[in-house]
């Protein structure tokens, strides 16, 4: 049996579990600068606190020990450590030459856990996600005020450093990819069409996601759509799934996971942020408070994969997958525009 129709199998009776967020568990770590660089990095000519998809080359154990814990919680689904292992987020430590090592290697460390746990027990198989995000560059806002005209990156650019990301990745093992915290549609589009060309490359089917992210109150992406027309835009696409993550809490996305399971005719999810960040940046909602939100959305009937983003932990997750536990997943609708 396919991935794909492990997945299809899965979710014709239960919600399947995303893991957390990376970011909030490795800054419980309180890493400092000769920790990010370990023994291999100790003489590179740049900072690289902050980096954490290098910790995948100089502290595997703690990815691995994250990947773990949010196993344990309950979760699926492991996103691998490669959020920003692209070459235009890497630029900024001046590490682009490692960006294919990085994402192979991020994808064996989740592989290896899920492996591990499935041996553990098999009737709850669990799958690797190759997590591509959006980049610090958009393709259709320009960064100068003065010259709304201007653009920092084309959109062959992008298609180039998406299909570097994205090879590397399944070279590492990943189940599928997860393009996701999509903030600008077009970003979004090069990295649909690198995956369309690898399929046509490697002469087999890629299992692809996409995750948006809703700017603001306004319900809109940052290169200003809804939530409809983002799909829209991307509907073309074979995706496995479509769904929104970041920026806002669970309670605030509501309504644009609504709108999203009525109108998308493939699998949705979500994965929030644990509430709204303080005024310390940090996100104080507790697990069961995130889990009655979350069950709320199942019983609704909005989910078909739910996880976590900013802010959400093991502990979260393992409070999300116990309200969805019994809950049944959405139906995926069958649509059509056309008539004769």
């Amino acid at each position: 049996m396919s991935i794909r129709e492990q997945l299809n199998e899965l979710l014709k009776t239960r919600i399947l579990v995303l893991d957390g967020a990376m970011g909030t568990m490795i800054q419980q770590y309180k890493l400092s600068e000769e920790q990010y660089r370990g023994e291999r990095f100790k003489d590179f000519r740049h900072p690289l606190k902050g980096n954490n998809d290098l910790l995948v080359l100089s502290q595997p154990a703690i990815i691995s020990e994250i990947h773990a814990a949010y196993l344990e919680a309950g979760s699926d689904i492991l996103e691998t450590n490669t959020f920003n292992a692209n070459r235009i987020s890497m630029a900024d430590y001046a590490m682009e030459d490692l960006v294919y090592e990085m994402n192979v290697e991020a994808a064996r460390l989740a592989k290896k856990q899920a492996e591990i746990f499935n041996k553990k027990d098999p009737s709850k198989p669990r799958f690797v996600a190759g997590s591509v995000g959006p980049t610090n560059k958009s393709a259709s806002l320009s960064p100068d005020v003065n010259n709304p005209g201007y653009r920092s990156v084309t959109f062959d650019d992008m298609v180039e450093i998406y299909s570097e990301q994205a090879r590397a990745l399944l070279d590492g093992g990943c189940d599928m990819i997860l393009v996701e915290t999509v903030f600008d549609t077009l970003n979004c589009k090069a990295a649909l069409f690198a995956i369309m060309q690898l399929e046509e490359e490697l002469g087999r089917e890629i299992i692809t996601m996409v995750s948006g992210t809703i700017a603001d109150a306004s319900g809109r992406t940052l290169s200003g759509q809804t939530t409809e027309a983002f799909w829209n835009s991307i509907s073309h696409a074979n995706l496995f799934s479509v769904g929104l993550n970041c920026a806002l809490g669970a309670a605030q996305l509501r309504p644009y996971i609504e709108e999203l399971s009525r109108v998308a005719w493939c699998y949705v999810s979500a994965h929030p942020n644990a509430g709204l960040p303080n005024e310390f940046g940090e996100y104080d909602q507790s697990a069961a408070e995130m889990a009655a939100v979350i069950e709320d959305f199942a019983i609704s009937g909005f989910l078909n994969i739910v996880g976590g983003c900013c802010g959400s932990t093991p502990e979260h997750i393992r409070a999300i997958a116990k309200v969805v536990e019994n809950c049944p997943p959405r139906e995926v609708p069958v649509l059509s525009y056309f008539t004769e």
